[in-house]
């Protein structure tokens, strides 16, 4: 992949296991040590000598352990405690001394009561003030990211720039998203985590911690998606019954509007026919009074004409009589 542009520059991926190789990489794709300190750490993988397990002091629940750095080397047990129990309730805390002065080395683990309680701290204290430093926190990767190599041998995470050993893919210093192709085969072959390509996270993205499986944050979280995948399907449900009930109403109401309509047009046609009916008889009656009528009038005018032809004959018998 290739790219460029702050889009890409600003998109970034975090390592879930450990290679040294990976880790001296800025981007997460060189295949060939850079520098010493991986050739060691390869060394030490390739070779499995290093042992997380082989730690006496490492104690405790690691997926309610959290790891505290760059703490001044003047913090003492109980003002890393006063501040990091406002997080939680502390069960145990292991600050790293040198073994022969006893100096702080900088660097303490902190076990939370329960694994909630950590991950709030890991949420909220990096970057926090202890002692007038800025301290960073992370999950307890020795004992929960496979691979792991420890800075001594090597390895790590993180660092100072003017070591010279700087290391990506922690929560500090994540891969950047590649700007030049990516090896996949040669990566593949190595049995390096190949980049997320078009799933990288934002710099303002905080990575998850392991969980571990089964745990009450789990159950919690597998719940919420079982609620939440729950109710998307009752609301896809209520979606398609409103549809159907839409449908069905429509065509209820286009069958009535339907029976309706034919009902209409039938009493029109009876409307019509009584019509027709009534306007039959009228016309007969009509035409039959006319008919009436004209008989009448024909037998009034012979009665009107024969009168005059009677009075007629009497005036003229009369003048007839009269002369004589």
């Amino acid at each position: 992949m290739s790219g460029g542009g702050n889009n890409v520059v600003n998109k970034v991926f975090y390592a879930t296991s450990y290679h040294p190789i990976q880790a001296g990489s800025i981007d997460g794709t060189d295949v060939a040590p850079h520098d010493n300190g991986v050739r060691r750490a390869l060394l030490c993988y390739n070779a499995g000598l290093y042992d997380p397990s082989g730690d006496s002091k490492a104690i405790g629940d690691p997926y309610c352990t959290l790891f505290v750095g760059r703490l001044s080397h003047h913090t003492t047990e109980e003002t890393l405690r006063e501040a990091m129990s406002k997080y939680g309730r502390i069960k145990t805390l292991r600050l790293v001394r040198h073994i022969v002065t006893g100096a702080s080395r900088g660097y303490a683990f902190v076990e939370f009561e329960t694994e909630k309680e950590m991950l709030r701290a890991y949420e909220d204290a990096h970057h926090s003030l202890i002692d007038g430093r800025d301290i960073i926190v992370d999950y307890n990767r020795q004992q929960l990211m496979p691979g792991w190599i420890p800075r001594r041998l090597g390895g790590g995470l993180g660092g100072r720039k003017e070591s010279g050993q700087l290391r990506f893919g922690g929560r500090e210093r994540p891969f950047r998203a590649p700007l030049r192709p990516i090896p996949h085969e040669d990566l593949k072959k190595l049995g390096i985590q190949l980049p997320p390509e078009g799933r990288y996270m934002s710099r303002t993205q905080i990575p998850s911690p392991p969980r571990r499986k089964g745990s009450v944050l789990d159950r919690e979280e597998g719940y919420y998606r079982e609620k939440s995948s729950i109710e998307r399907e009752e609301e896809r449900s209520s979606h398609k019954s409103y549809h159907s009930l839409r449908s069905s109403s429509h065509s209820q109401s286009s069958h009535r509007r339907r029976s309706k309509d034919r009902e209409e047009r039938y009493d029109r046609k009876e409307r019509s026919r009584g019509m027709e009916d009534r306007y039959g008889d009228n016309k007969g009656e009509v035409s039959g009074s006319k008919r009436s009528n004209r008989v009448e009038e024909e037998d009034s005018h012979k009665r009107r004409k024969h009168m005059h032809s009677h009075n007629h004959k009497r005036s003229s018998s009369r003048d007839h009589h009269l002369s004589d």
